[in-house]
């Protein structure tokens, strides 16, 4: 290889002129201009700009300041995000007219720990709403709060605020209602007291359906649970004593089998009581309910010639309906929990209650009357099968101070207008 294609080749064309070389006054000026301008920038004096001092102690010329290509840019930028009057949008926080949800970055603390909803805002879900009770419930309910109903029965005459869904309780279709959110209570009221319904009927429906409503709530994180048990759960006995606390065993299944489901509730609610602490439950057992109602206490106070048991004119306590739809009101709010007996007016012998209702019962001896009433339910003559003659024989009778003192409940109806109940239609 020659030397020609090593060197750089000299390009063609005239050559530049020369530089004229600089005077030394010349390029002194210069360097004091510079470092003059370096040091007002800087905010120093004159002096302290132009020189510094050596470890030595000694003076020495102060340097070139020669201005780069990034501050020449900086400046550049500076001067045209000034002259922009324009503000630029965040792309995060878009509202007015576009109608998007404004959107704020969260901390690493909002990250690692989720946001809890405030589920006591949503609405109270009542199962049984179409039920003569649930319609009374959800009409004095939602005067406070929204209400959503769960009941495979049309509901005749319902509030245009009220949302109804007209499936069985144990479908699905429950858990989409659950998983939709905006839940705050449920008051459960879909309680079977069909006599006539098979057992197998029975047990899936009271029982299976209400644990799919337990298992809903745990799932979805429902704060809030009223059952409506019954005083019927203690069971009449002779050797009852004369009130019946809230701590008394359920006996009400050793005599009558057919309401061991209901016991059974009752005994699933307490359980959800204690193993789910972080949900306010509210179990509540009303004495005999009297209104509207197709209860076993208001159709036998509605027979012209009811019969009794000769020689028995037990205590009763009765309670009107709409007393429990109010006990039902204070038990959604936020804070209630624990089981509360509810009781009415006060206590009566059964007698005067006949007297109030213009009747004339037909004694009848014990014995005599639970083998008549076998046979007429049988062969469905009747309607009242023979364990429920204990109801008209012995007492079973509850005390309601927690209700008054903790609930705050008060019944409003006396003994006559709670009697006469009986005789409305829905």
């Amino acid at each position: 290889m020659s030397d020609d294609d090593t060197m750089p080749k000299r390009p063609s064309g005239p050559r530049p002129a020369a530089r004229a070389p600089r005077k030394p006054e010349d390029l002194g000026a210069e360097r004091r201009g510079l470092s003059r301008s370096a040091g007002e920038r800087e905010g120093a004096s004159p002096s302290q700009a132009n020189h510094e001092t050596t470890s030595s102690g000694s003076l020495r010329a102060p340097a070139v300041s020669v201005p780069s290509a990034s501050g020449e840019l900086r400046a550049f930028f500076e001067t045209s995000v000034s002259l922009d009057a324009a503000p630029v949008p965040d792309p995060l926080a878009i509202t007015g007219s576009e109608k998007s949800p404004s959107i704020r970055p969260t901390s690493a603390g909002d990250l690692s720990t989720p946001r809890v909803p405030n589920d006591w805002d949503g609405a109270v879900l009542v199962t049984g709403i179409c039920g003569r009770l649930g319609r009374l419930v959800a009409r004095l309910v939602h005067r406070e709060d929204r209400v959503i109903g769960i009941d495979r029965r049309p509901f005749v005459g319902k509030p245009k605020d009220i949302v109804h869904h007209q499936f069985d309780l144990r479908r699905k279709k429950t858990r989409d209602v659950f998983r939709a959110g905006g839940i705050r209570a449920v008051v459960h009221l879909g309680i079977m007291h069909d006599l006539r319904a098979s057992p197998k009927e029975h047990h899936t429906w009271n029982v299976v359906g209400f644990q799919k409503v337990l298992e809903y709530m745990t799932q979805y994180g429902v704060p809030k649970l009223v059952v409506l048990s019954s005083a019927n759960v203690y069971g009449p006995s002779p050797e009852n004593p004369q009130f019946l606390t809230e701590d008394a065993p359920l006996l009400g299944a050793q005599a009558f089998s057919e309401i061991r489901d209901l016991v059974e509730v009752d005994h699933l609610a307490q359980s959800f009581f204690w193993k789910n602490p972080q949900v306010e439950t509210v179990i509540l057992r009303p004495c005999h309910i009297l209104g509207s109602v197709r209860n076993a206490p208001s159709n036998y106070l509605r027979l012209e010639r009811p019969l009794k048991a000769l020689g028995f004119d037990p205590m009763v306590q009765v309670i009107h309906e709409r007393d429990v739809a109010e006990a039902v009101r204070l038990s959604v709010r936020r804070g209630v929990r624990g089981i509360f007996n509810l009781r009415g007016p006060g206590e009566v012998p059964l007698s005067h209650v006949f007297r109030i209702l213009g009747r004339r019962p037909v004694s009848v001896p014990g014995g005599l009357l639970e083998a008549g009433l076998k046979r007429a339910f049988r062969y469905r003559m009747t309607s009242f099968p023979s364990p429920e003659l204990d109801h008209i024989r012995y007492v079973c009778m509850v005390d309601d101070t927690r209700a008054r003192r903790e609930l705050g409940f008060t019944p409003r109806f006396g003994i006559e207008d709670t009697v006469k109940a009986v005789l409305e239609t829905a």
